[in-house]
């Protein structure tokens, strides 16, 4: 039992405090665990067969087959309108429908691109309440989100009750109308600069000046450095060395990385200086730029460019770099990518054609990966998707076998590219959830959730049981807020259900306490992928978050506890 809080704590602490992948450190404590002997080698291959992780495996490339459809476009085509409020309302409304039954990542990374192109409103008016909308969207469904469908899959393995698909829609849209009202109002607190001109952003472009450059040995000055126009020389890296700001009388040496800021459609001017080394002396043209988000699936997180050798596996370049809404200093190629960055990428006549893009990026325009599908095809894509969800819910088929038909189908009818679902499959969110029901069985089986469960339950003695009931909540929505919604959902489930059985309530007012707070995340942009994503593409600060954040969250939270005990009542068992 030492051995496994041990472990428990130190995973908590890692999450919480690192910036590591979330599946390697699940895989270290369950290692951990293994060696230790606190659980075997069967126990965790059995959880690789759990029918909750199954069923989300397959809703999520069922997801991967609708986004190549007209759905999402079609939906994003309509949310614009000449008023701010009305545009807002359509937005949320379709956002939310579209993610109670869509990866809703796919969702908000399709609307993004119509709302930043439009130039009605000011992008930063709507890319913080989709991400919202698309979070409260997921709530209506057990598929809506990830989250549900962990929550659902760790309590059926642990013989907890099953989850129905529709057992979150009472709630879910209580939390739509109600937190959707909040959003409306404090939307008004977010910034209104536009992002419209997105190649405008600010960039650090990157040339190395060559050991023979004409450059080498003279002053900013006299290289005419500082008279570019829309573009200024911001940084100098010179070995181990960062010399900023840059002085007019500072001399260039051979081999050193010069980093210009400003407008990355005017780089022709650094391309045009002799002797300097930039990211298109290939082939690659300095006219033709996408820019990008670095998707959560991506190869490239945690890997600097050269380590991934991006040039040759994209057939194109980065030549700006920005996190977090800043423009992120030093030397691009040695800078290890996060989830949420956005790239400028000078791109080459293959890149179009390069089966990996839509995996390791979500581009900010109308760009496509795909050939686009027939009226035939994208029919019997929706409706068979729409089929599948049906059958499982009227209990006429389960989900598993419903989805795998319907996979089987598309693939069958070239719908669906095999390939591309091969190279898109949920790997490392597959290693989470088996690493997770790893460490719930070693939790139960060492006594560990026994003796926490006593401990927690003499101290409650005469304690309301709607309180309790918020206690969980805020515990869950604080580790959601702090590490990932996925992470808080699977630490939680084994806590939840430990207290229904002390307690000797139903156990489902509990588990559904746990499936809203891990999906609570609207104060931190790290919690949640979809801020993430706004908050790159937006150029937000963590502060914009938090100013509209906390009234939604309060809100979220008064609802959840309110409706919780009058949908899902305490009975006793």
């Amino acid at each position: 039992m030492l051995l496994t809080a041990i472990v428990l704590v130190g995973l908590i602490t890692a999450l919480v405090a690192t910036k590591q992948r979330v599946s390697h450190m699940f895989v270290a404590a369950t290692a951990l665990l293994l060696v230790g002997g606190e659980i075997d080698t069967q126990t965790v291959l059995s959880h690789v067969t759990n029918s909750g992780i199954v069923t989300l495996v397959l809703l999520l490339l069922a997801a991967i087959v609708l986004e190549r459809t007209v759905l999402l476009s079609f939906l994003a085509k309509h949310i614009a309108h000449s008023k701010y409020l009305p545009s807002l309302i359509k937005m949320g409304a379709l956002s939310a429908i579209a993610s109670s039954v869509l990866n809703n990542t796919a969702v908000v990374a399709t609307m993004m691109r119509a709302v930043m192109k439009s130039q009605l409103h000011a992008p930063q008016r709507l890319l913080i309440p989709l991400s919202y909308f698309s979070i409260l969207g997921g709530t209506l469904t057990l598929v809506g989100t990830s989250t549900n469908l962990v929550v659902s899959g760790l309590v059926t393995a642990q013989g907890g009750p099953n989850i129905a698909i529709f057992d979150f829609l009472p709630i879910g849209a209580a939390l739509v109308v109600g937190c959707g009202a909040v959003v409306m109002m404090v939307s008004r607190l977010l910034p209104q600069h536009t992002t419209a001109e997105s190649l405008e952003s600010q960039y650090f472009i990157e040339a190395a000046v060559e050991p023979n450059s004409p450059l080498v040995g003279k002053t900013i000055i006299k290289n005419g450095l500082r008279a570019l126009d829309g573009l200024f020389l911001a940084e100098i890296v010179r070995g181990d060395s960062l010399i900023s700001p840059v002085k007019p009388d500072d001399v260039i040496q051979a081999n050193d990385k010069l980093l210009f800021s400003g407008d990355v459609r005017r780089v022709h001017q650094i391309t045009a200086l002799p002797g300097l080394h930039t990211f298109n002396k290939g082939d690659l043209p300095a006219t033709n730029l996408r820019e990008v988000l670095v998707s959560p699936e991506s190869i490239l997180i945690g890997k600097t460019l050269k380590q991934v050798g991006f040039r040759a596996r994209f057939d194109a370049a980065v030549i700006g770099l920005s996190r977090e809404g800043k423009t992120v200093s030093g030397k691009l190629g040695s800078n290890p990518i996060q989830s949420g960055d956005k790239l400028m990428l000078a791109v080459g006549p293959d890149f179009e054609r390069r089966q990996n893009i839509s995996r390791n990026f979500f581009l900010l325009s109308d760009y496509k990966t795909f050939q686009p599908l027939s009226v035939v095809q994208n029919t019997a894509a929706i409706a068979g998707f729409l089929a599948a969800i049906t059958l499982g819910a009227l209990g006429i088929m389960s989900l598993i076998e419903s989805l795998t038909l319907y996979l089987v189908l598309m693939v069958g009818s070239k719908v669906a590219d095999s390939s591309q679902l091969r190279r898109r499959f949920p790997f490392e969110l597959l290693t989470i959830l088996v690493c997770a029901l790893s460490l719930a069985s070693a939790v139960q089986s060492s006594g560990l959730a026994q003796s926490v469960t006593q401990s927690f339950l003499s101290h409650i003695n005469g304690v309301p049981t709607v309180a309790v009931l918020l206690g969980l909540i805020l515990l869950t929505v604080l580790l959601t807020e702090t590490m990932t919604n996925t992470a808080a959902a699977a630490l939680m489930v084994p806590i939840a259900l430990s207290i229904a059985d002390g307690l000797q309530l139903n156990a489902m007012p509990w588990v559904m306490a746990v499936a809203y707070g891990a999906s609570a995340c609207f104060i931190s942009p790290f919690g949640y992928q979809t801020n993430l994503m706004v908050m790159s593409a937006g150029e937000y600060r963590p502060a914009d978050f938090i100013r509209v954040g906390w009234p939604v969250t309060l809100m979220y939270i008064a609802i959840v506890t309110v409706s919780i005990p009058i949908v899902f009542p305490f009975d006793s068992v």
